[in-house]
């Protein structure tokens, strides 16, 4: 048997297709699902996903969000999902150095913490981005 995982970010569905197994990176730790796992409903915090499908593993980075387990079907919403092969480090680099002088600056002039945390956010899917790509090289 297998499982239906369906990745969405605010832009578009990143996956939506069968998988053998998944692993999703939790706040509370790795968390494996298999076909006919429990119902399960789990905060996600940035990491790896790693998708395992006929013998053949894909990972994709991902940013906070949440996941839903739910007879075989695994639902994954997300601030951001991106397959690893897909990465470009120097991109992910800039992104990050941007965001990292625009939080400094929001910190200093005490912007509204919301935007503070929006660049945060920022800063670590880039950060984990960058680790996904450089642990596959």
């Amino acid at each position: 048997m297998s499982l239906l995982l369906e990745i969405v970010t605010p832009e578009k569905i990143v996956f939506n297709d069968k998988a053998d197994s998944v692993v999703l990176p939790t706040t509370e730790g790795d968390v494996g699902v298999l076909s006919g796992h429990i119902p399960l409903l789990v905060a996600l915090a940035p990491g790896e996903l790693k998708v395992i499908t006929e013998g053949k593993t894909e990972y994709l980075t991902m940013d906070k969000g949440f996941a839903q387990v739910l007879g075989d079907k695994v639902s994954v919403l997300t601030e951001g999902a991106i397959d690893v092969e897909e990465i470009d480090l120097s991109a992910v680099e800039e992104a990050k150095l941007r965001a990292e002088k625009a939080l400094a600056e929001a910190v200093e002039q005490k912007i509204d913490p919301a935007e503070i945390e929006q660049l945060e956010t920022i800063v670590r899917f880039s950060l984990a981005q960058k680790l996904a790509k450089e642990k596959r090289r």
